[in-house]
Protein backbone atom coordinates (compact mmCIF):
# COMPACT_ATOMS: atom_id res chain seq x y z
CA UNK A 1 0.00 0.00 0.00
CA UNK A 2 1.17 3.34 -1.08
CA UNK A 3 0.02 6.61 0.40
CA UNK A 4 1.62 10.21 -1.38
CA UNK A 5 1.93 13.50 1.29
CA UNK A 6 3.09 16.98 0.03
CA UNK A 7 5.35 18.70 2.02
CA UNK A 8 6.80 22.68 1.33
CA UNK A 9 9.69 23.24 1.69
CA UNK A 10 12.09 26.70 1.94
CA UNK A 11 15.31 27.23 2.58
CA UNK A 12 16.90 25.35 5.53
CA UNK A 13 20.44 26.35 5.87
CA UNK A 14 21.06 28.79 9.07
CA UNK A 15 22.09 31.59 7.56
CA UNK A 16 22.34 32.55 3.39
CA UNK A 17 25.03 31.87 1.33
CA UNK A 18 25.73 34.74 -0.20
CA UNK A 19 23.79 38.00 0.30
CA UNK A 20 21.30 38.95 -2.60
CA UNK A 21 20.68 35.13 -2.92
CA UNK A 22 17.01 34.67 -3.36
CA UNK A 23 14.53 31.90 -1.23
CA UNK A 24 13.04 29.22 -3.36
CA UNK A 25 10.30 27.41 -2.57
CA UNK A 26 9.41 24.17 -3.82
CA UNK A 27 6.67 21.55 -3.28
CA UNK A 28 8.92 17.80 -2.46
CA UNK A 29 5.97 14.71 -2.90
CA UNK A 30 6.43 12.18 -0.26
CA UNK A 31 5.59 8.40 -0.66
CA UNK A 32 4.68 6.10 2.48
CA UNK A 33 4.83 2.12 1.73
CA UNK A 34 6.02 -0.49 3.49
CA UNK A 35 9.21 -2.44 3.60
CA UNK A 36 8.86 -5.92 1.21
CA UNK A 37 11.67 -7.70 3.37
CA UNK A 38 10.23 -6.83 6.92
CA UNK A 39 6.92 -4.70 6.56
CA UNK A 40 8.60 -1.64 8.41
CA UNK A 41 6.73 1.86 6.98
CA UNK A 42 9.19 3.40 4.72
CA UNK A 43 8.62 7.52 3.96
CA UNK A 44 10.37 8.46 0.57
CA UNK A 45 10.48 12.02 -1.20
CA UNK A 46 9.84 11.55 -4.46
CA UNK A 47 12.60 11.63 -6.75
CA UNK A 48 14.99 9.76 -3.65
CA UNK A 49 15.32 5.76 -3.87
CA UNK A 50 12.94 4.40 -1.25
CA UNK A 51 14.67 2.34 1.27
CA UNK A 52 13.73 0.82 4.80
CA UNK A 53 16.42 2.10 7.51
CA UNK A 54 14.88 -0.94 9.74
CA UNK A 55 16.42 -3.87 7.44
CA UNK A 56 18.65 -1.96 4.77
CA UNK A 57 16.32 -3.45 1.91
CA UNK A 58 17.36 -1.42 -1.48
CA UNK A 59 19.73 0.87 0.78
CA UNK A 60 22.35 0.25 -2.19
CA UNK A 61 20.90 -0.20 -5.75
CA UNK A 62 23.32 0.48 -7.75
CA UNK A 63 26.36 -1.34 -7.64
CA UNK A 64 29.97 0.01 -8.10
CA UNK A 65 32.28 -0.75 -11.04
CA UNK A 66 34.98 -3.63 -9.98
CA UNK A 67 38.60 -2.75 -10.76
CA UNK A 68 39.75 -4.01 -13.83
CA UNK A 69 44.00 -5.19 -14.19
CA UNK A 70 46.15 -6.20 -11.83
CA UNK A 71 47.19 -2.60 -11.08
CA UNK A 72 43.74 -1.42 -10.15
CA UNK A 73 42.94 -4.64 -7.91
CA UNK A 74 45.97 -4.18 -6.26
CA UNK A 75 45.09 -0.69 -5.52
CA UNK A 76 41.23 -1.58 -3.86
CA UNK A 77 42.61 -4.11 -1.74
CA UNK A 78 45.62 -2.02 -0.16
CA UNK A 79 42.72 0.20 0.76
CA UNK A 80 40.71 -2.01 1.91
CA UNK A 81 43.64 -3.67 4.10
CA UNK A 82 44.60 -0.06 5.48
CA UNK A 83 40.95 1.50 5.42
CA UNK A 84 39.83 0.65 9.47
CA UNK A 85 43.25 0.37 10.85
CA UNK A 86 44.26 3.94 9.66
CA UNK A 87 40.99 5.45 11.06
CA UNK A 88 41.50 3.97 14.39
CA UNK A 89 45.46 5.54 14.02
CA UNK A 90 44.32 9.47 13.16
CA UNK A 91 40.98 8.83 15.32
CA UNK A 92 43.55 8.46 18.64
CA UNK A 93 46.50 10.78 17.25
CA UNK A 94 45.04 14.14 18.95
CA UNK A 95 48.14 15.86 17.26
CA UNK A 96 47.24 14.60 13.60
CA UNK A 97 50.33 15.97 11.58
CA UNK A 98 52.29 15.04 8.43
CA UNK A 99 54.78 12.53 9.20
CA UNK A 100 57.77 10.68 7.18
CA UNK A 101 58.26 7.03 7.87
CA UNK A 102 60.55 4.65 6.25
CA UNK A 103 57.45 3.85 3.20
CA UNK A 104 58.00 7.81 2.59
CA UNK A 105 61.80 7.29 2.39
CA UNK A 106 61.58 3.90 0.45
CA UNK A 107 59.17 5.69 -2.25
CA UNK A 108 61.59 8.29 -2.36
CA UNK A 109 64.81 6.68 -2.77
CA UNK A 110 62.38 4.27 -5.72
CA UNK A 111 61.18 7.41 -7.42
CA UNK A 112 64.70 8.64 -7.73
CA UNK A 113 65.99 4.86 -9.15
CA UNK A 114 63.15 5.68 -11.85
CA UNK A 115 64.33 8.98 -13.00
CA UNK A 116 67.67 7.54 -12.94
CA UNK A 117 66.66 4.94 -15.25
CA UNK A 118 64.88 7.89 -17.94
CA UNK A 119 68.41 9.95 -17.20
CA UNK A 120 70.76 6.79 -18.21
CA UNK A 121 68.67 6.06 -21.44
CA UNK A 122 69.36 9.84 -22.34
CA UNK A 123 73.35 9.94 -21.74
CA UNK A 124 73.47 6.32 -23.59
CA UNK A 125 71.45 8.13 -26.04
CA UNK A 126 73.53 11.31 -26.73
CA UNK A 127 76.13 8.83 -26.61
CA UNK A 128 75.33 6.33 -29.28
CA UNK A 129 74.56 8.84 -31.61
CA UNK A 130 77.93 10.88 -30.97
CA UNK A 131 80.00 8.04 -30.39
CA UNK A 132 78.67 5.82 -33.11
CA UNK A 133 78.53 8.02 -36.19
CA UNK A 134 79.11 5.90 -39.30
CA UNK A 135 77.01 3.11 -37.83
CA UNK A 136 73.49 2.31 -37.10
CA UNK A 137 74.53 2.97 -33.78
CA UNK A 138 73.08 6.65 -33.82
CA UNK A 139 69.70 4.71 -34.67
CA UNK A 140 69.38 2.97 -31.65
CA UNK A 141 70.84 6.27 -29.33
CA UNK A 142 67.69 8.27 -30.97
CA UNK A 143 65.24 5.67 -30.04
CA UNK A 144 66.38 5.93 -26.94
CA UNK A 145 66.50 10.17 -26.95
CA UNK A 146 62.75 9.52 -28.18
CA UNK A 147 62.10 7.31 -24.81
CA UNK A 148 63.15 9.85 -22.86
CA UNK A 149 61.60 12.41 -24.17
CA UNK A 150 58.21 10.50 -24.17
CA UNK A 151 59.30 10.16 -20.32
CA UNK A 152 60.42 13.71 -19.36
CA UNK A 153 59.01 15.20 -16.22
CA UNK A 154 55.95 16.89 -17.21
CA UNK A 155 54.49 20.57 -16.21
CA UNK A 156 50.89 21.18 -16.45
CA UNK A 157 49.64 24.43 -17.99
CA UNK A 158 46.79 26.03 -16.73
CA UNK A 159 43.33 25.26 -18.38
CA UNK A 160 42.60 27.12 -21.45
CA UNK A 161 39.05 26.03 -21.69
CA UNK A 162 37.82 27.18 -18.15
CA UNK A 163 38.05 30.69 -16.72
CA UNK A 164 41.33 31.37 -14.79
CA UNK A 165 41.28 34.29 -11.67
CA UNK A 166 44.18 36.09 -10.82
CA UNK A 167 44.81 37.59 -7.93
CA UNK A 168 43.84 41.81 -10.02
CA UNK A 169 40.39 39.96 -10.60
CA UNK A 170 39.11 38.52 -7.14
CA UNK A 171 41.64 40.59 -4.59
CA UNK A 172 38.83 39.35 -2.10
CA UNK A 173 38.67 35.93 -2.66
CA UNK A 174 42.54 35.49 -2.90
CA UNK A 175 42.78 37.74 1.09
CA UNK A 176 40.28 34.89 1.91
CA UNK A 177 42.13 32.24 0.47
CA UNK A 178 45.49 33.54 2.09
CA UNK A 179 43.73 33.89 5.44
CA UNK A 180 42.81 30.34 4.96
CA UNK A 181 46.32 29.18 4.08
CA UNK A 182 48.14 30.99 7.01
CA UNK A 183 45.59 29.23 9.23
CA UNK A 184 46.76 25.80 7.94
CA UNK A 185 50.16 26.76 7.84
CA UNK A 186 50.54 27.58 4.07
CA UNK A 187 50.77 30.39 1.24
CA UNK A 188 47.79 30.98 -0.80
CA UNK A 189 47.46 30.44 -4.19
CA UNK A 190 48.76 32.28 -7.85
CA UNK A 191 45.72 30.93 -9.44
CA UNK A 192 42.09 30.06 -9.20
CA UNK A 193 40.38 27.71 -12.18
CA UNK A 194 36.23 27.68 -12.31
CA UNK A 195 34.86 24.35 -13.66
CA UNK A 196 31.07 23.22 -13.77
CA UNK A 197 32.14 20.22 -11.48
CA UNK A 198 30.70 19.24 -7.71
CA UNK A 199 34.68 19.01 -7.07
CA UNK A 200 37.44 21.04 -6.06
CA UNK A 201 41.24 20.47 -5.85
CA UNK A 202 44.80 21.73 -5.53
CA UNK A 203 48.01 21.34 -8.30
CA UNK A 204 50.80 22.73 -9.41
CA UNK A 205 51.73 24.40 -12.86
CA UNK A 206 54.79 25.33 -15.01
CA UNK A 207 58.25 24.95 -14.40
CA UNK A 208 58.32 27.16 -11.48
CA UNK A 209 55.70 24.90 -9.56
CA UNK A 210 52.99 27.59 -8.87
CA UNK A 211 49.88 26.93 -7.07
CA UNK A 212 46.60 26.38 -8.89
CA UNK A 213 43.29 26.14 -6.47
CA UNK A 214 40.05 24.60 -8.55
CA UNK A 215 36.74 25.27 -7.33
CA UNK A 216 34.00 23.37 -9.25
CA UNK A 217 30.76 25.85 -8.42
CA UNK A 218 28.80 22.20 -8.77
CA UNK A 219 29.87 22.22 -5.42
CA UNK A 220 31.03 25.97 -4.33
CA UNK A 221 27.09 26.78 -4.96
CA UNK A 222 25.64 23.86 -2.71
CA UNK A 223 27.68 25.16 0.20
CA UNK A 224 27.11 27.72 3.18
CA UNK A 225 29.94 30.21 3.86
CA UNK A 226 30.81 28.22 6.95
CA UNK A 227 31.34 24.44 4.75
CA UNK A 228 33.18 27.19 1.76
CA UNK A 229 35.77 28.07 4.26
CA UNK A 230 36.01 24.34 5.66
CA UNK A 231 36.22 23.60 1.70
CA UNK A 232 39.29 25.65 1.43
CA UNK A 233 41.33 24.29 4.10
CA UNK A 234 40.47 20.72 3.13
CA UNK A 235 42.46 22.14 -0.34
CA UNK A 236 45.60 24.28 0.94
CA UNK A 237 45.70 21.40 3.63
CA UNK A 238 47.54 19.20 1.07
CA UNK A 239 50.10 21.99 0.24
CA UNK A 240 50.96 21.86 3.59
CA UNK A 241 51.18 18.28 4.19
CA UNK A 242 53.10 17.78 1.60
CA UNK A 243 51.28 15.50 -0.51
CA UNK A 244 54.01 13.35 -2.07
CA UNK A 245 52.46 11.18 -4.67
CA UNK A 246 51.25 14.45 -6.49
CA UNK A 247 54.63 15.86 -5.63
CA UNK A 248 57.51 16.24 -8.25
CA UNK A 249 59.58 13.57 -7.91
CA UNK A 250 57.31 10.98 -6.65
CA UNK A 251 54.51 12.55 -8.91
CA UNK A 252 56.34 12.28 -12.50
CA UNK A 253 57.61 8.91 -11.52
CA UNK A 254 54.50 7.40 -11.50
CA UNK A 255 53.82 8.80 -14.64
CA UNK A 256 57.18 7.82 -16.13
CA UNK A 257 55.97 3.90 -14.96
CA UNK A 258 52.62 4.52 -16.34
CA UNK A 259 54.29 5.46 -19.72
CA UNK A 260 56.45 2.71 -20.16
CA UNK A 261 53.60 0.09 -19.25
CA UNK A 262 51.26 1.76 -21.69
CA UNK A 263 54.84 1.33 -24.53
CA UNK A 264 55.07 -2.14 -23.59
CA UNK A 265 50.93 -3.05 -23.02
CA UNK A 266 50.70 -6.23 -25.22
CA UNK A 267 48.74 -6.12 -29.00
CA UNK A 268 45.64 -7.38 -28.94
CA UNK A 269 44.68 -10.11 -31.39
CA UNK A 270 48.46 -10.13 -32.87
CA UNK A 271 49.96 -10.89 -36.18
CA UNK A 272 53.13 -13.28 -35.78
CA UNK A 273 55.33 -10.10 -35.82
CA UNK A 274 53.55 -8.73 -33.41
CA UNK A 275 53.05 -11.77 -31.06
CA UNK A 276 57.07 -12.14 -30.96
CA UNK A 277 57.33 -8.20 -29.71
CA UNK A 278 55.11 -8.89 -26.80
CA UNK A 279 56.75 -11.91 -25.79
CA UNK A 280 60.18 -10.10 -25.84
CA UNK A 281 58.19 -7.26 -23.63
CA UNK A 282 56.81 -9.71 -21.31
CA UNK A 283 59.63 -9.38 -18.70
CA UNK A 284 60.71 -5.78 -18.78
CA UNK A 285 56.60 -5.19 -19.12
CA UNK A 286 56.69 -7.67 -15.97
CA UNK A 287 59.20 -5.24 -13.99
CA UNK A 288 57.49 -2.17 -14.81
CA UNK A 289 53.90 -3.01 -12.83
CA UNK A 290 56.02 -4.71 -10.44
CA UNK A 291 57.78 -1.50 -9.77
CA UNK A 292 54.48 0.18 -9.81
CA UNK A 293 52.64 -1.72 -7.58
CA UNK A 294 55.62 -1.26 -4.93
CA UNK A 295 55.74 2.14 -5.51
CA UNK A 296 52.16 2.67 -5.04
CA UNK A 297 51.86 0.22 -2.11
CA UNK A 298 54.54 2.59 -0.47
CA UNK A 299 52.32 5.97 -0.81
CA UNK A 300 48.68 4.95 -0.58
CA UNK A 301 48.53 4.75 2.87
CA UNK A 302 50.63 8.00 3.24
CA UNK A 303 47.92 9.54 0.44
CA UNK A 304 44.51 8.50 2.83
CA UNK A 305 45.87 9.31 5.71
CA UNK A 306 46.76 12.82 4.11
CA UNK A 307 43.23 13.15 3.26
CA UNK A 308 42.21 12.85 6.94
CA UNK A 309 44.64 15.41 7.54
CA UNK A 310 43.15 18.16 5.45
CA UNK A 311 40.39 17.02 6.84
CA UNK A 312 41.46 18.39 9.99
CA UNK A 313 42.63 21.56 8.69
CA UNK A 314 38.70 21.93 7.18
CA UNK A 315 37.50 21.57 10.60
CA UNK A 316 40.37 24.22 12.08
CA UNK A 317 38.80 26.99 9.12
CA UNK A 318 35.41 26.39 8.65
CA UNK A 319 34.62 24.63 12.11
CA UNK A 320 33.79 20.60 13.10
CA UNK A 321 29.95 21.18 12.26
CA UNK A 322 30.82 23.00 8.46
CA UNK A 323 33.47 20.33 8.15
CA UNK A 324 31.32 17.24 8.62
CA UNK A 325 28.27 19.14 6.72
CA UNK A 326 30.54 19.16 4.08
CA UNK A 327 31.30 15.60 4.33
CA UNK A 328 27.55 15.24 4.15
CA UNK A 329 27.44 17.49 1.10
CA UNK A 330 29.85 14.99 -0.79
CA UNK A 331 27.82 12.08 -0.04
CA UNK A 332 25.00 13.28 -2.39
CA UNK A 333 27.23 14.63 -5.08
CA UNK A 334 25.56 12.42 -7.73
CA UNK A 335 22.14 14.29 -7.15
CA UNK A 336 23.61 17.81 -7.83
CA UNK A 337 25.48 16.68 -11.35
CA UNK A 338 21.83 14.68 -12.04
CA UNK A 339 20.31 18.40 -11.38
CA UNK A 340 22.60 20.22 -13.39
CA UNK A 341 22.43 17.92 -16.25
CA UNK A 342 18.73 18.20 -16.07
CA UNK A 343 18.57 21.81 -16.31
CA UNK A 344 20.69 21.30 -19.30
CA UNK A 345 18.68 18.74 -21.15
CA UNK A 346 15.54 20.84 -19.79
CA UNK A 347 16.35 24.29 -21.64
CA UNK A 348 17.68 22.16 -25.12
CA UNK A 349 14.62 20.67 -25.48
CA UNK A 350 12.52 23.85 -25.09
CA UNK A 351 14.57 26.06 -27.70
CA UNK A 352 13.76 29.37 -26.02
CA UNK A 353 15.13 32.81 -27.05
CA UNK A 354 18.05 34.47 -25.93
CA UNK A 355 16.74 36.22 -23.66
CA UNK A 356 15.20 33.04 -21.85
CA UNK A 357 18.81 31.21 -21.93
CA UNK A 358 20.00 34.34 -20.03
CA UNK A 359 17.69 34.02 -17.17
CA UNK A 360 17.79 30.09 -16.80
CA UNK A 361 21.37 30.34 -16.43
CA UNK A 362 21.35 33.61 -13.95
CA UNK A 363 19.38 30.99 -11.86
CA UNK A 364 20.98 28.18 -12.14
CA UNK A 365 23.20 27.68 -9.26
CA UNK A 366 20.01 29.45 -6.89
CA UNK A 367 18.36 26.28 -8.06
CA UNK A 368 20.81 23.94 -7.34
CA UNK A 369 21.61 25.22 -3.85
CA UNK A 370 17.56 24.74 -3.51
CA UNK A 371 17.42 21.34 -4.61
CA UNK A 372 20.71 20.61 -1.99
CA UNK A 373 18.56 22.01 0.72
CA UNK A 374 15.50 19.84 -0.54
CA UNK A 375 17.35 16.37 0.06
CA UNK A 376 15.84 14.72 3.09
CA UNK A 377 17.80 13.32 5.69
CA UNK A 378 16.98 9.91 5.04
CA UNK A 379 19.53 10.44 1.83
CA UNK A 380 22.35 11.46 3.29
CA UNK A 381 21.59 8.51 6.01
CA UNK A 382 21.18 6.11 3.56
CA UNK A 383 24.30 7.40 1.29
CA UNK A 384 26.32 6.93 4.61
CA UNK A 385 25.39 2.93 5.10
CA UNK A 386 26.09 2.41 1.49
CA UNK A 387 29.49 3.54 1.78
CA UNK A 388 30.13 1.41 4.81
CA UNK A 389 28.48 -1.54 2.64
CA UNK A 390 30.82 -0.50 -0.36
CA UNK A 391 34.13 0.28 1.79
CA UNK A 392 37.02 1.87 -0.42
CA UNK A 393 35.41 0.08 -3.86
CA UNK A 394 34.40 3.40 -5.07
CA UNK A 395 38.13 5.13 -4.60
CA UNK A 396 41.40 3.95 -3.65
CA UNK A 397 43.01 6.79 -3.20
CA UNK A 398 40.44 8.60 -0.67
CA UNK A 399 38.95 6.89 2.35
CA UNK A 400 34.95 6.03 2.20
CA UNK A 401 33.92 9.62 3.00
CA UNK A 402 31.28 8.27 5.85
CA UNK A 403 34.85 7.35 7.69
CA UNK A 404 36.23 10.73 7.07
CA UNK A 405 33.19 11.94 8.33
CA UNK A 406 33.26 9.84 11.62
CA UNK A 407 36.78 11.01 12.40
CA UNK A 408 35.69 14.71 12.37
CA UNK A 409 32.79 14.05 14.70
CA UNK A 410 35.31 11.68 17.20
CA UNK A 411 37.20 14.37 17.41
CA UNK A 412 37.03 17.32 20.18
CA UNK A 413 34.86 19.89 18.33
CA UNK A 414 36.40 23.11 16.99
CA UNK A 415 34.80 26.32 16.26
CA UNK A 416 36.02 28.72 13.27
CA UNK A 417 39.13 30.25 13.31
CA UNK A 418 38.02 31.85 9.91
CA UNK A 419 34.52 33.86 9.54
CA UNK A 420 33.44 36.44 7.41
CA UNK A 421 30.70 38.86 7.86
CA UNK A 422 28.35 39.76 5.03
CA UNK A 423 29.73 42.42 3.18
CA UNK A 424 32.82 40.30 2.60
CA UNK A 425 30.10 37.80 1.40
CA UNK A 426 28.54 40.36 -0.94
CA UNK A 427 32.48 41.20 -2.33
CA UNK A 428 33.10 37.80 -2.84
CA UNK A 429 29.72 36.98 -4.54
CA UNK A 430 30.49 39.80 -6.81
CA UNK A 431 34.16 39.00 -7.82
CA UNK A 432 32.53 35.48 -9.20
CA UNK A 433 29.40 36.90 -10.80
CA UNK A 434 31.31 37.01 -14.09
CA UNK A 435 32.34 33.25 -13.76
CA UNK A 436 28.92 32.21 -12.54
CA UNK A 437 27.26 33.23 -15.14
CA UNK A 438 29.79 32.18 -18.07
CA UNK A 439 30.51 28.28 -16.46
CA UNK A 440 26.32 28.47 -15.96
CA UNK A 441 25.36 29.18 -19.71
CA UNK A 442 28.28 26.28 -20.42
CA UNK A 443 26.34 23.69 -17.90
CA UNK A 444 23.02 24.43 -20.15
CA UNK A 445 25.07 24.48 -23.30
CA UNK A 446 25.95 20.89 -22.67
CA UNK A 447 29.81 21.99 -22.56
Amino acid sequence: MRTRVRIHLSGLRPEPRDEGASAVLGTVEQRIQSCPECGAEIRTNHGFVPWCAACDWNVDPGQPEEPTGRLEVLRHRLARQHGERLLAEVTTDDALRPRRDTAGVLALALALAVHAVTGALFVGGLLLVVLGWGSGLPLLGALFLLITWTLRPRFARLPEDEPVLRRADAPELFALIDEVGGTVGTTGVHAVSVTAEFNASVSTYGFRHRRLLTIGLGLWEALSTEQRIALLGHELGHYANGDTRHGLVIGNALQSLDTWRYLMSPVRQPTLMESVLNALYLLPRSAVVGVLMVLDHLTLRATQRGEYLADSFAARCGSTEAAAGLMDRLLVSGSAETTMLRESNALRSRHTRATKDREAAEGLWERLAAHMDAIPASEYERQRRCGALRGHSVDSTHPPTHLRRARLLAAAALPAAVTIDATRRAALRAELSGVRAKTARRVLNGR
